[in-house]
């Protein structure tokens, strides 16, 4: 049976560029991150960007993903690779109805294992009451930071933006899972 530990919970009390936990043990088999987030970027850019580091912050482009998103009624997929981050599409933002969070679940599966790079797997939702095409999206994203560090650093970047107020992070250390 998995056993989930909070080894962090922040909720953003004014708006931020960024939310980020350092130090995080590696004593768990497994990271999840749940986020419910609102981005102040208006429609520009309102992607959140995740980067790792085990105690530096890895800015490089040792980052790649494939992504598979929804913004109108026809689905798309990309990719990319040598990237500085991995992209979380897409929250909600100052342009959506008033009040409304996104979501994001992240996991990130044997962080503290030093002989391969680490996977992410995240899965993202923009909420709005509204229906036409980019008032919201829904998007599966595979990740890849091609290092075989233990992840004690991570930081999550709102879009083009700032995390608004009331936006929450919470950041699970997984046993037995």
């Amino acid at each position: 049976m998995a056993a989930f530990t909070v080894i962090d919970h922040t909720e953003i009390g004014v708006a931020a560029a960024y939310w980020e936990e350092t130090g995080i043990p590696t004593s768990y088999d497994h990271l999840m991150i749940l986020v419910s987030g609102r981005d102040s970027s208006a429609g520009a850019g309102r992607y959140g960007k995740m980067q790792f580091g085990d105690g530096s912050l890895d800015t490089g482009t040792n980052y790649s993903a494939t992504n598979l998103l929804a913004r109108t009624a026809t689905p798309t997929s990309s990719g990319e690779t040598g990237a500085d981050r991995i992209p979380l599409y897409y929250t909600s933002d100052d342009n959506d109805t008033a009040d409304t969070f996104g979501a994001y679940r992240i996991w990130i599966p044997h962080y503290a294992n030093t002989a391969n790079y680490k996977q992410v797997f995240a899965q993202t939702a923009a909420e709005n009451a509204s229906t036409p095409d980019y008032t919201w999206s829904i998007g599966l994203i595979a990740g890849l930071w091609q290092s075989t560090d233990n992840i004690e650093r991570i930081r999550i970047n709102a879009g083009t933006g700032d995390w608004m107020q009331y936006s929450t992070f919470t950041l699970y250390g997984v046993t037995g899972a």
